[in-house]
């Protein structure tokens, strides 16, 4: 069973900010650099309080490979170095995002034994050039009507485009900012560090350049494990899929004794809300597409999705008070939790094919959906301003690979679906397996429900090729919430009331003594 406790809110940071790039400052280009050259001095990686070995550097690539005159960009380089005597090929971690940074693997217990661990930092997030959009971000802070009203979504593409037109008066190429340009980059390294093939361990977005890089170079990649798989054409989410996602939820909230005794249909009561959601909440506006982007960011995983059934059920009620939370956290998460601009530039060359002619609103918020698809319709009317550069069509789709794979997917990823994997990805797969973790949901569940099962699993397929999920045990999805959204805008209510009720009984204290004195003057 998993008991939900209010550290659990760390989920609802996770899904709406997750993990915060940019916090560091931008690396600068060497003196003299040229393209191709690394440059490492030994350091030391801690990774969950350990520390290891390792080299610390930096990259030197071009921004534009196709411009002979394109302008240098330096990348963070680590190689935390295998602690046994006799390694075999490294692993090269590709992180989740767009718009998130790929020095920040820790899980390397297991791994490090018998292999390096390598870093090599995304272009556009990590490196001497950081596509930052201050313009999305200030809609996102300030927007004239909740996340997805229309007079938002507009505002999002002109700060798109604003964005780019500043970054080009600066000198960014645009242009070079793809996923194939990072695939490159990961190459181009594997070459400089001497390794003659590479493991890659990848997860959610880092997966499509692990498919993309072993459709490009085969030969270099010895094996591939990729969690939380995202095919090509899945940055976009549609709410169908979403819908059936919530009735699967559905169906183990009747197997749930706590959940099903708030509803007969957890689904049908999600979707009565979502038509007739309140305004506020006592004085605290409720934003409707707020709540959706919230729900939708916290369905990732199984380990929040309880909070966001227990506020929508608390709302069916009559108690609004967790969806409110969610709107005010939507506001306050949404416009640190990525590089914008760098997550812009991978989408809109790759899935987010902008096309005129498509209602984009209507299709991603259909009438009778429970949710719609926030996260697409945010995506596909903003990135609408970005001068997209797209990627060859090869790229764009599902190619053949003789690669030898373990895809590892949740069968509750509202994120990567694991239904594209299997019927999408491995048709074209001969040396590709699949392992489906029931009640599991996205990136963070994989990491943290079974551990001791994930890290078997990833070493034993490194080290053979095979996939051994013997380690996983079956553990029924809790809906039990210790403390919940509600409660805690409850208790937030209440720690406000008792603060004011001091205050004023402290101001009438020093009111009171001041007259007392000079009463007896």
């Amino acid at each position: 069973m998993r008991l939900l406790t209010t550290r659990s809110i760390v989920f609802v940071a996770g899904a709406l900010l997750a993990a915060c790039s940019g916090d560091e400052p931008p690396l600068e280009l060497p003196l003299g650099a040229e393209q191709g050259d690394v440059v490492l001095e030994p350091c030391t990686w801690e990774a969950r309080e350990v520390e290891y070995r390792a080299e610390c550097g930096t990259f030197v690539v071009a921004e534009n490979r196709a411009d002979p005159d394109s302008r240098l960009l330096a990348l963070p380089v680590r190689r935390v170095l295998a602690t046994g005597p006799d390694p075999a090929e490294p692993i090269f971690w590709l992180a989740g995002g767009p718009g998130q940074s790929n020095m920040r693997f820790t899980r390397v217990l297991g791994l490090i034994e018998n292999h390096d661990v390598v870093m090599v930092g995304y272009r556009g997030v990590d490196g001497s050039t950081v596509l930052h959009c201050p313009e999305f971000e200030a809609v996102l802070k300030n927007p004239p009507d909740d996340v997805l009203g229309e007079a938002t979504l507009e505002a999002f593409a002109a700060a798109n485009a604003a964005c780019a037109e500043r970054l080009h008066a600066e000198g960014v190429d645009t242009d070079g900012y793809t996923l194939i340009d990072v695939v490159d980059d990961m190459e181009e390294a594997r070459v400089a560090l001497g390794y003659e093939q590479v493991n890659l361990l990848s997860q959610s977005y880092g997966t499509r350049l692990a498919l993309i890089h072993g459709w490009r170079y085969p030969a270099s990649v010895h094996r591939s494990a990729m969690i939380a798989v995202n095919p090509p054409g899945h940055f976009v989410w549609y709410p169908d899929v979403i819908d059936d996602q919530i009735r699967h939820y559905s169906r183990l909230c009747e197997q749930d004794a706590g959940c099903a005794a708030r509803t007969d249909n957890l689904a049908e009561a999600m979707r009565a809300v979502a038509r007739d959601m309140p305004t506020r909440w006592l004085v605290f506006p409720i934003k409707r597409g707020n709540v959706l982007a919230a729900t939708f960011g916290m369905l990732y995983h199984t380990t929040s999705a309880p909070m966001v059934f227990d506020a929508w059920l608390a709302a069916a009620e009559g108690d609004a008070s967790g969806l409110a939370v969610m709107s005010l956290a939507a506001d306050f998460m949404m416009a640190g939790s990525m590089v914008w601009g760098e997550a812009t530039a991978k989408v809109t060359g790759s899935d987010y094919l902008y096309d005129p002619n498509r209602d984009f609103i209507a299709e991603m918020n259909p009438p009778g959906s429970i949710i719609g698809s926030p996260t697409s319709l945010m995506g596909w009317v903003g990135a609408k301003g970005w001068p997209a550069k797209v990627i060859p069509e090869e790229y764009r789709t599902v190619q053949p690979s003789d690669v030898t794979t373990l895809m590892i997917s949740g069968n509750i990823d509202f994120s990567t679906p694991a239904r594209f994997a299997r019927d999408e990805l491995l048709p074209h797969m001969p040396n590709g397996r699949q392992v489906l973790l029931s009640e599991f949901g996205h990136t963070g569940d994989v990491w943290t429900l079974q551990l001791d099962a994930t890290r078997h699993l990833l070493v034993t397929f490194f080290a053979t090729g095979e996939a051994d999920s013997t380690l996983y045990s079956y553990h029924p999805m809790s809906f039990e919430v210790e403390r919940g959204m509600p409660a805690m805008a409850k208790l937030g209510i209440g720690i406000l009331v008792a603060s004011v009720m001091l205050l004023a009984v402290v101001l009438w204290f020093i009111t009171w003594l001041m007259r007392h004195r000079r009463a007896n003057r």
